[in-house]
């Protein structure tokens, strides 16, 4: 019987590699024959599924931006399950779930940090890094606004605007988090700080 190729799990195994790669060299230390060795693979393997190291890298951001959004959806399912339920804490699972809280979490932001750079001359790249979000921010104005309601406050201002600075904060505050500017708790500071201007100060 012929053996039964898991070619997905294959092109996570080459992207994986690419993430360890980019967070030790930096993007510019990203080579097909790197990669290769990186996953312990032949190079032949590599280029059956990547035609040129600038569709590799490409193939590696798209599925490292995937796993954060995974991260936060997975946040907000399980403050969706709790016993105590709300839009506002579901709200800042959300958000919070940008400030790399745990190894992973961390080791997804540093690695979008370093390509950012890249990102500024490669537009196909930078769609990647910055894809259309109108849903996100759909979702978040609607906890917004919830969670005003829950507090029972009238609060000036457009929930989408503000679903928009609040992701803008989160990300700036992951990228500090990431470069080791700012501590997690610090960050949570910030962003909690703003989100009680956002909802209406108790």
């Amino acid at each position: 019987m012929p053996k039964v190729v898991d070619h997905e799990d294959r092109r996570q195994r080459l992207a994986e590699a690419v993430w360890e790669l980019t967070l030790r060299e930096g993007l510019e230390g990203v080579t097909l024959r790197k990669v290769a060795a990186e996953a312990g693979v032949s190079m032949g393997q590599v280029q059956h599924y990547h035609a040129s190291r600038e569709e590799m890298v490409r193939d590696a951001v798209t599925r490292a931006v995937a796993a954060l959004n995974a991260r936060i959806e997975t946040s907000v399912k399980a403050a969706a399950a709790g016993e105590e339920t709300s839009a506002e804490v579901i709200l800042r699972e959300c958000l919070y779930a940008m400030l790399g809280r745990d190894e992973e979490g961390a080791r997804l932001l540093r690695l979008s940090v370093a390509v950012f750079g890249r990102a500024v001359s490669d537009p196909a790249l930078a769609r990647v890094m910055a894809p259309d979000d109108g849903e996100l921010l759909d979702l978040t104005a609607g906890l917004i606004a919830g969670a005003r309601a829950e507090r029972g406050k009238q609060v000036a201002g457009d929930p989408r605007v503000d679903a928009d600075i609040c992701w803008a904060l989160a990300t700036g505050l992951g990228v500090d988090v990431a470069l080791g500017l700012r501590t997690v708790e610090a960050a949570e500071t910030v962003l909690g700080y703003h989100l009680e201007g956002v909802l209406g100060r108790e």
